[in-house]
């Protein structure tokens, strides 16, 4: 295995240039595992301590969709919270890319979260 701390990605399963969480995330030195709504669960049962749970709502989805998203962001605030791995809700694809938003608020909870 690598020494990249290991962060879990969840998302609608379209993963597009333009909204390459996990690359921009590799660039900050983190190795990701990208699962989808549905298996974000069984992929949490493999990874039992990730560095971040990043949930990624997808800007053009429906409501109802955006919800389930955000309902899951909250179980796992709830749980994994607990337990001092900090989950980080990304809604939408910023322009300027991911990297730049993310570098405050996850810098902040990766040392907060860290020994």
């Amino acid at each position: 295995m690598n020494d990249f701390p290991k962060v879990l990605v969840v998302d609608d399963g379209e993963r597009n240039a333009d909204r390459a969480l996990s690359a921009e995330l590799a660039e900050l030195g983190f190795a990701s595992v990208t699962a989808s709504l549905e298996a974000a669960d069984d992929v949490l049962e493999l990874i039992p301590s990730p560095a971040a749970i990043f949930v990624q709502v997808p800007k053009d989805s429906s409501p109802a969709q955006q919800k389930r998203f955000m309902d899951l962001a909250e179980r796992l605030k709830a749980h994994e919270g607990a337990s001092g791995i900090p989950v980080i809700v990304v809604e939408g694809s910023p322009a300027s890319g991911y990297a730049a938003a993310l570098q405050g608020p996850f810098a902040h909870a990766f040392s907060t979260a860290a020994p």
